[in-house]
């Protein structure tokens, strides 16, 4: 439910976390974090694509300053029991504020450079624990990005072998 508060996305609270629960009835087993409406963006394409409504909370970095993101952060885990954080940017303020979480809690399990395939394989192995589903879909999600095209394009390290199908999705 939205408190309505200007800037903030639909479905978060002023904190700038989404409140726990779903429309199934199913109890939320990720948080979602990042700049912008981009949890509530991948959260709508996991419904949307998946049909897997209430799996993610989502949260907005918007307005909100390092420590009272930390503090949006523990609340949420505290009130969802949730155990897993997937955040945009590895260096961003939504991981600094979930790695500053794990030094306190030293079973979660913090994925970073969050996609909607990392996200979508995460929500439909309901079936394995919350850290070994996380582990399989950032597996997914590396290997989901591939180069197409651009001949002559200067190549990162290892690039050729996931842009080609070889070696897996690079590490």
């Amino acid at each position: 439910m939205s408190s309505g508060a200007p800037g903030e996305a639909p479905g978060e609270n002023a904190a700038g976390a989404e409140q726990p629960g779903d429309q199934d009835g199913e109890a939320p087993r990720a948080l979602v974090a990042g700049h912008g409406n981009f949890a509530a963006g991948v959260i709508s394409a996991v419904t949307q694509i998946g049909g897997r409504a209430g799996v993610f909370v989502g949260m907005s970095n918007t307005g909100l300053g390092a420590a009272e993101i930390t503090e949006a952060m523990r609340v949420c885990l505290d009130e969802s029991g949730i155990g897993v954080i997937f955040t945009d940017l590895p260096a961003g303020s939504m991981t600094i504020a979930a790695r500053r979480l794990l030094r306190e809690r030293p079973d979660l399990v913090v994925v970073t450079g969050a996609n909607l395939a990392t996200l979508l394989d995460f929500a439909f192995h309901a079936d394995l624990p919350a850290a070994l589903a996380a582990e399989h879909a950032a597996e997914k999600g590396r290997a989901s990005l591939t180069i197409a095209g651009g001949h002559g394009a200067p190549r990162s390290p290892g690039a050729a072998g996931a842009a080609g199908g070889e070696g897996g999705g690079g590490g």
